[in-house]
């Protein structure tokens, strides 16, 4: 099934290296707010997550978490219209219990999700720019970081560029999201604000505010984070990105800490 979405995604890409002048890298990295721009028609966009680790303590336990390879594929269909692809490609978790000390250890591959992206207004992301992307995620993964069951949901970026090509962003979701036991699904909503400021030619800096509630049947939960994160595009390269970030939990029932690094580039 995976291999059959990927080939779906990068069908038509041979023949389009044609000399031409490509819009601005506008990458969903980092951070969890998303943009509203879309790809290049003909071009694919690979954005890696290499390394995304999260600590949680409780009063219970104490939980690490790892994903390796967390990746996005996004290819331009049109000069306003994307698909993509996300996949976390291997995900470690570790719970110890702080009473018994007992270590429970579990790891495997994430689910599939598949998703369009259609820009409403300036998809290369200037000025305001907002568009819609649903998506259906495929419950392909193992039980460590799988949800079991499918889900649906929608994406709503919007973003506004000040001068000095200082960013605002605003990203809303709304989710039918898989239950805990796996067998329905429930809605889940969040909304990300964020600012990007250009520290350098080739560095951005960005923060922001994401919010989250999700109104399981298990047992509601709201978390709450702030979350900052740097982008370096080198001047040679315009079609490639490095980042790292960080992002701090506000409210018990969202993880501490959590650090990552990941890779942009645009063929």
């Amino acid at each position: 099934m995976i291999k059959a979405a990927i080939g779906l995604l990068l069908l038509g890409i041979a023949g389009t290296a044609q000399a031409e002048d490509l819009r601005d890298l506008c990458a969903d990295r980092p951070g969890k707010g998303s943009p509203a721009c879309t790809v290049d028609p003909g071009h694919l966009q690979v954005e890696v997550g290499l390394a995304d680790w999260s600590h949680d303590r409780n009063s219970d336990s104490i939980e690490d978490d790892l994903l390796l390879g967390d990746m996005a594929l996004r290819y331009g269909l049109g000069p306003s219209t994307e698909l993509r692809l996300d996949w976390a490609t291997y995900g470690d978790v570790r719970v110890k219990d702080r009473a018994t000390g007992t270590v429970s250890h579990d790891h495997g591959s994430g689910d599939v999700t598949i998703g369009l992206r259609q820009n409403l207004h300036n998809p290369d992301g200037s000025g305001f720019a907002i568009g819609l992307q649903p998506f259906v995620t495929l419950p392909s993964g193992g039980h460590a970081i799988g949800a079991g069951s499918w889900g649906a949901g929608l994406v709503v970026p919007v973003s506004y560029q000040l001068p000095s090509n200082i960013q605002l962003g605003l990203t809303g979701e709304i989710d039918a999201a898989p239950d805990q036991d796996r067998h329905g699904r429930h809605t889940a909503y969040s909304a990300t604000a964020s600012i990007s400021v250009p520290m350098t030619k080739s560095l951005t800096s960005s923060a922001e505010l994401w919010a989250m509630r999700d109104r399981d049947p298990a047992g509601h939960s709201r978390q709450y984070s702030f979350d900052l994160a740097a982008a370096w595009v080198p001047k040679e390269k315009g079609r490639l990105q490095l980042d790292a970030g960080t992002y701090v939990g506000l409210n018990r029932q969202t993880p501490d800490v959590e650090a990552y690094v990941g890779v942009t580039e645009k063929f």
